[in-house]
């Protein structure tokens, strides 16, 4: 067994600086602390973090509430906080809240009947957030703010994002670009509509309400949403597509109706999954970078554990567009 000792020898620091960095102490260094957590993983060091606990009547467990488990971009959220968190002696609680208020209200009750050290959870509603910061829970949200900033946030600045693949679509010569986004209300989904009309009116273009569609984040609704543009007598020439789920119902209504993306429809998607490059021609994507939400979002999670005193943060990580075949005219 891995011994602190053996972690501070291999990161180069003391033993002193070890306990700070696992205990999540504010006053240790960004870089020392990544050092250390790679030390420790190599190590396969296990701090005893139930008896760590014990004093403040804590399990060494943290609740990770995440939208959607099918989506991509939540799996791999989830990947980078389990990674930080096994590294530190803590488990992680994966729960799936379907973008159902009630469903994540019920995990969050169990989360504190069960006196989780911590919670990271992309939000519903902020309502709900309220009864944990209300207890004291640590929480961290991701991917979407809370409106009164009095938890860390890690976030991804998608309305620019948005802008700017929209932009590229305007620099490729398609004129009647259109955007299927997810329901109103959602902050994700309202910031990518936001940006998309923030280049369209950069670009002097009149936007119009007949080339938006708003539905749920899954492939059967925006499935539907695509067809229904593209039987008007005016269809879209482009697309602008809210997330992965969704690009595969647009990909399945552009192949019903005989029209090939990038030749006939451009179409570029937020998220880079594994099949993006596979399909014909490759999708062109919005990357956002998930697995170090979760690594950052586990951090600033395991500093809240140890000083909830701390003043609330606000992390925004940017996005790049991978401009493929499908956003190019063939």
């Amino acid at each position: 067994m891995a011994t602190i000792n053996d972690v501070a020898a291999r990161a180069g620091v003391s033993t002193a600086t070890v306990s700070r960095a696992l205990n999540g102490k504010s006053t240790v260094d960004p870089a020392l602390v990544a050092r250390v957590l790679d030390a420790a993983r190599e190590l396969g060091y296990q701090p005893n973090g139930p008896a760590r606990n014990l004093r403040r009547q804590e399990t060494a467990v943290l609740a990770l509430i995440i939208s959607d488990v099918e989506n991509p971009f939540f799996t791999a959220i989830a990947r980078g906080v389990e990674d930080i968190a096994q590294g530190v002696g803590y488990s992680v609680v994966l729960c799936n809240s379907d973008e159902n208020a009630d469903k994540e209200r019920r995990y969050l009750d169990v989360a504190i009947q069960e006196r989780v050290a911590g919670v990271i959870v992309s939000p519903t509603t902020a309502i709900n957030i309220d009864r944990l910061l209300a207890r004291g829970t640590p929480v961290v949200a991701v991917d979407r703010p809370l409106p009164d900033r009095t938890s860390d946030m890690v976030l991804v600045d998608t309305r620019l994002a948005a802008r700017e693949a929209t932009e590229h679509l305007i620099d490729q010569g398609y004129r009647n670009i259109g955007c299927i986004t997810g329901p109103a209300g959602v902050r994700t989904a309202d910031d990518r509509l936001a940006g998309y009309r923030d280049a369209l009116r950069a670009a002097r273009r009149r936007g119009s309400p007949r080339l938006v569609r708003r539905t749920e984040f899954k492939a059967a609704g925006a499935h539907k949403a695509a067809r229904d543009l593209l039987a008007h007598p005016d269809p879209p020439d482009a697309l602008l597509v809210a997330n992965s789920a969704m690009a595969i119902g647009v990909l399945a209504a552009l192949r019903e109706y005989g029209r090939r993306p990038g030749a006939d429809v451009g179409v570029i998607a937020f998220d880079d999954v594994p099949w993006a490059e596979l399909v014909d021609p490759p999708l062109s994507v919005v990357a956002q970078p998930a697995y170090e939400i979760g690594t950052v979002a586990a951090q600033l999670l395991l500093a809240r554990i140890a000083d909830n005193d701390r003043p609330p943060t606000t992390t925004t990580l940017g996005a790049r567009l991978i401009a493929r075949g499908s956003s190019h005219h063939q």
